[in-house]
C-alpha cells in the first residue's frame, strides 16, 4: 500500500524536519521515517474503520426503531437496513485483519460520533443512495458501487474528517488524499467470493519499496553538500538564499533519487517532485524545481555522470 509517491512525500517531510531540528543521529532519523510510514498504514485502517462505524450506526438505529414497535414502518427502517446489510460493509466488519487492528487500537471515531452521524445522514440523504434504494435488488456489485461512490464524494475532501484525523496525529496531516486512493482501491478489490480472511492491502507492495525509502532518505542527507552545490551552480539567475526553505529540500531529494536509482526514468523522478512542489510549496515553486533539476540532470549527463 505504501507506494513510492507516498514515500517521496514522507522523505521530503522528514528531511525538512531534520534541518529544522538538527542533532538527531542517522539511526534516530531512520526510526522516525519508519514510524511515519507506519502511521500512514494506520491511517488506511482508520479510514476503513470509518466505514465499519457507519454500519454499526445503521444497526444501532434499527435497534432503536424496532424498540418503538408498531409505530415504525418498514419504509422508515429501509434506508438503515440497506446500509446495515450492505455486503461490502459486512465484509469489512468481519475482516480478520481489520478486526485485529480495531481490537488493538480501538476507534478514533468513538470520541467524535458527530462526524460519523453527520456522514451517515449525508449518505442516506444523497441522490446516489436514494437511487440505489429505489432500484432495489441489491447485488454485491451494487452494494460495492454505492460505498465506492459515497466514499469518493462524501469522505474524500471532507474537511471535518481531515481535521479530526489531524487532531489524532500530525503525521496524518498531508496523507489523507493519498490514503483515500488506497481505500477506494481496497473497496474495489473485494468481490462476492471474499470472506473474513481476505487480506487488506499490505503495508508495502514489496520489500524493494521499503529499501527505496531508507536509501532515498540516507542518500538525501549523506550527499547533501554535493547536491546543494549542484543546485547553487544551476541557480545563478535566482537568489538562492531567498528561496522558500522547502524548495531546496524538494530539489535535494529529487537529485538524490536521480543520482541513486538508475532504473527510475528521469522524467518520472522530475514529475513526482514537481508535483510535491505544487502541493506543498509556493505557487511558482514547481516551475523553479522543474527548471533547476532538469538543468542539473543535463549537466550531469554531459559530464558522463548520469547515464539515463
Amino acid at each position: 500500500m505504501i507506494n513510492r509517491a507516498l514515500i517521496r512525500l514522507k522523505v521530503v517531510q522528514l528531511v525538512y524536519a531534520h534541518y529544522q531540528n538538527p542533532g538527531k543521529t542517522p539511526a534516530q532519523a531512520e526510526k522516525e521515517l519508519n514510524f511515519s510510514l507506519q502511521k500512514a498504514y494506520e491511517l488506511y485502517q482508520e479510514l476503513l474503520s470509518l466505514l465499519v462505524e457507519l454500519r454499526h450506526l445503521a444497526l444501532h438505529r434499527i435497534e432503536i426503531q424496532e424498540e418503538r414497535g408498531g409505530s415504525v414502518s418498514p419504509q422508515t427502517i429501509y434506508p438503515d437496513k440497506a446500509l446495515a446489510d450492505n455486503q461490502l460493509l459486512t465484509l469489512l466488519d468481519g475482516n480478520e485483519q481489520l478486526c485485529a487492528y480495531r481490537e488493538q487500537h480501538g476507534s478514533i471515531w468513538e470520541d467524535n460520533t458527530a462526524i460519523v452521524r453527520h456522514l451517515y445522514k449525508a449518505i442516506i440523504g444523497s441522490e446516489a443512495y436514494c437511487a440505489y434504494l429505489a432500484e432495489g435488488n441489491f447485488s454485491f456489485d451494487k452494494d460495492q458501487d454505492i460505498i465506492r461512490q459515497t466514499y469518493k464524494t462524501l469522505v474524500c475532501g471532507n474537511k471535518a474528517i481531515a481535521d479530526h484525523l489531524e487532531e489524532h496525529s500530525l503525521y496524518w496531516n498531508d496523507d489523507k488524499d493519498i490514503i483515500d486512493s488506497f481505500v477506494l482501491k481496497t473497496i474495489k478489490r473485494f468481490d462476492v467470493a471474499s470472506d473474513g480472511t481476505t487480506p487488506l492491502l499490505p503495508d508495502y507492495d514489496s520489500d524493494a519499496d521499503h529499501d527505496f525509502a531508507l536509501q532515498l532518505f540516507h542518500t538525501t542527507l549523506q550527499r547533501a553538500d554535493e547536491i546543494r552545490e549542484l543546485i547553487r551552480e544551476s541557480s545563478k539567475n535566482w537568489e538562492f538564499q531567498r528561496l522558500t526553505f522547502m524548495d531546496p529540500i524538494i530539489m535535494q531529494t529529487a537529485l538524490a533519487e536521480i543520482l541513486t536509482f538508475s532504473t527510475i526514468p528521469l522524467s518520472v523522478s522530475i514529475s513526482e517532485y514537481v508535483g510535491i512542489a505544487q502541493a506543498y510549496s509556493t505557487p511558482r515553486s514547481y516551475v523553479y524545481v522543474n527548471g533547476v533539476v532538469d538543468t542539473v540532470a543535463k549537466r550531469l549527463r554531459s559530464e558522463g555522470l548520469l547515464m539515463k
